[in-house]
């Protein structure tokens, strides 16, 4: 069964970058539109950024300006850009398909923005 692997959190300053990836074995990826959620202890899973399979885009309000998705089907592989972080934004952060959520849950990759 394919399951998502998240990479690329970290601890980071506020007003820094990070660069998430998501891989998936096979070329799963390219059939479907995948996004990005993210959880914060305490708080729901929230929806961060889709990109469709032609590589269309949509962000929550929260991000716009400062997180890019973006996919690579040639290596079933879906990124995050994350420039400008905030403390707001300290989650685990997972991939998934959207709306729908077709593979299991993975490990997730946690962000942490603190001074």
């Amino acid at each position: 069964q394919v399951q998502p692997v998240e990479s690329g959190g970290g601890l980071v300053q506020p007003g820094g970058s990070l660069r998430l990836s998501c891989a998936a074995s096979g070329s799963i990826f390219s059939m479907y539109t995948m996004g990005w959620y993210r959880q914060a202890p305490g708080k729901q899973r929230e929806m961060v950024a889709t990109i469709t399979r032609n590589g269309g885009t949509n962000y929550v309000a929260s991000v716009k300006g400062r997180f890019t998705i973006s996919r690579d089907n040639a290596k079933n592989t879906v990124y995050l850009q994350m420039n400008s972080l905030k403390p707001e934004d300290t989650a685990m952060y997972y991939c998934n398909t959207f709306p729908l959520f077709k593979f299991p849950w993975g490990q997730g990759t946690q962000v942490t923005v603190s001074s």
